[in-house]
């Protein structure tokens, strides 16, 4: 796994969006506001991101921000450690956005590497919510072995169903994420484990954002 990559105290986005943005029936815009938006990494917690090995960065169109790891990994059987069979992250993002604009997770797409035994089993969850509010319903994603391979899992949220930051309030934006593993009793004696990790080491999950203007005052 890759190793020494740097949180990322402020992160800035450079944008340069040239489309004008036009909101639909629903209110959503069908593009982002024009203006940059930062996210600043307000606390990283948790066994599966340590200090130093998860970083944040927003993409150059203003739709969407993607959080890197590179020590994320449970595993359970064998000889493994009996606390590694979970692991969990909780960033607490600060998300500076336009005046005028707010902002809600349309979607999220997860990937790692998942090797698993005959019998055993792997769960990847992850919830989002606002400071003050209370945690969105988890959305969980279970595994079965035996498995060898690249997984992918994508959480989806109905535009009637978006949870939209406050207007006029800068509100802390949290994400809760776990993966699980459970060796079974077929194969017990192997090791079966779940990473949030691509190929090459590193994992890029991609938080989707939708937009739109907040009533006038």
């Amino acid at each position: 796994m890759a190793r020494g990559l740097l949180l990322s105290g402020a992160v800035a986005a450079l944008i340069t969006a040239a489309l004008p943005t036009r909101a639909s029936a629903s209110g959503v815009f069908d593009n982002p506001p024009p203006d940059k938006i930062v996210i600043d990494v307000a606390t990283v917690n948790g066994s599966g991101c340590p200090a130093g090995t998860a970083a944040v960065a927003v993409s150059p169109d203003n739709t969407a921000f993607t959080v890197t790891y590179s020590s994320y990994l449970a595993q359970a059987g064998g000889n493994s450690d009996p606390t590694a069979f979970r692991r969990n992250c909780q960033l607490d993002l600060i998300v500076h956005v336009p005046q005028g604009f707010t902002y809600a997770i349309a979607s999220a797409d997860y990937r790692g590497f998942l090797s698993l035994q005959p019998g055993a089993s792997a769960t990847q969850k992850a919830s989002y919510y606002f400071q003050g509010s209370p945690d969105t319903v988890p959305k969980t994603h279970p595994f079965s072995g035996s498995f060898n391979d690249n997984w992918e899992a994508t959480d989806s949220t109905d535009v009637a169903q978006l949870v939209w930051a406050p207007c006029g309030v800068e509100r802390n934006f949290n994400i809760n994420t776990e993966l699980r593993v459970n060796a079974g009793s077929q194969s017990p004696d192997k090791v079966s484990f779940m990473t949030m990790d691509s190929t090459d080491g590193d994992i890029s999950t991609v938080y989707h954002m939708a937009w739109k203007a907040c009533p006038s005052s």
